[in-house]
């Protein structure tokens, strides 16, 4: 692990669950908890990147047995400090190689976390890893929004996609042909100003589909969210599922 940057060190992990308060609204997270609770079934979940636990905690206080990898020691000092029952299984490591004990029914990686691998035969090595996790007939599932190049103005290499008091968010589109991009994060508060960057590879869903069958998965569902809407060519992210070969 070396080689692997981690970009959620303590200073992110701490702004971490704020900056995404969104994503803890019941109407976001209890459509995830419960399509992931689904495709569990009465078998046991891996999250990659589970980070501090947004949805860990939530889908094992469902009955689902969750571990977890994560590379941030900071982010899930964060889970910990809010676990309430039993503890999750959480292995230190990077979710492209690191393997944990076991197999799984269910593993899902969320919220765009895909992205962090940032070149294409990591992410390969990521769908090989969770194809290496599932029994037979398991699945795969991965959130991630899909690629807003076509919303670029011509000449122009950068898009804000969140703008509240205190916060600007944008994405500048720095390699079209390696397929790279970095996520600005600008805080104003009273401490003063500060940006936090994230590097990311965008990739798209025809893409992803090309990996899972290197890594002996069928795609098996498409949606535009957890809510299960369809997805079309106008769906700004996708929720997939896929199905490891029997």
């Amino acid at each position: 692990m070396a080689d692997v940057e981690d970009h959620f060190g303590e200073h992110v992990a701490g702004l971490y669950d704020d900056s995404v308060a969104d994503r803890f609204d019941p109407a976001v997270l209890q459509p995830t908890v419960d399509l992931l609770a689904d495709l569990a079934g009465d078998g046991a979940a891996l999250e990659l990147a589970v980070g501090t636990g947004r949805v860990a905690l939530p889908l094992a206080a469902r009955g689902i047995s969750v571990s977890g990898i994560d590379l941030s020691t900071a982010m899930v000092e964060r889970l910990r400090s809010k676990e309430s029952g039993p503890p999750i299984d959480v292995t230190i490591g990077d979710i492209a190689s690191t393997r944990v004990q076991g197999t799984f029914q269910l593993v899902y990686l969320v919220f765009n976390t895909i992205g962090n691998l940032l070149t294409q035969d990591r992410q390969v090595a990521c769908f090989v890893n969770a194809s290496a996790h599932l029994v037979p007939g398991g699945c795969f599932v991965i959130e991630v929004g899909v690629p807003k190049l076509r919303l670029l103005p011509p000449g122009e290499d950068a898009r804000v996609f969140a703008h509240t008091e205190g916060y600007v968010g944008y994405d500048r589109y720095t390699d079209l042909v390696a397929q790279q991009a970095v996520s600005h994060h600008l805080y104003v508060g009273d401490a003063g100003a500060h940006e936090v960057r994230t590097p990311y590879r965008y990739v798209w869903p025809s893409e992803l589909d090309l990996m899972a069958n290197l890594a002996g998965m069928s795609l098996t569902h498409r949606w535009a969210d957890w809510n299960r809407s369809p997805f079309t060519g106008e769906s700004p992210s996708h929720v997939s599922v896929w199905t490891k070969n029997i």
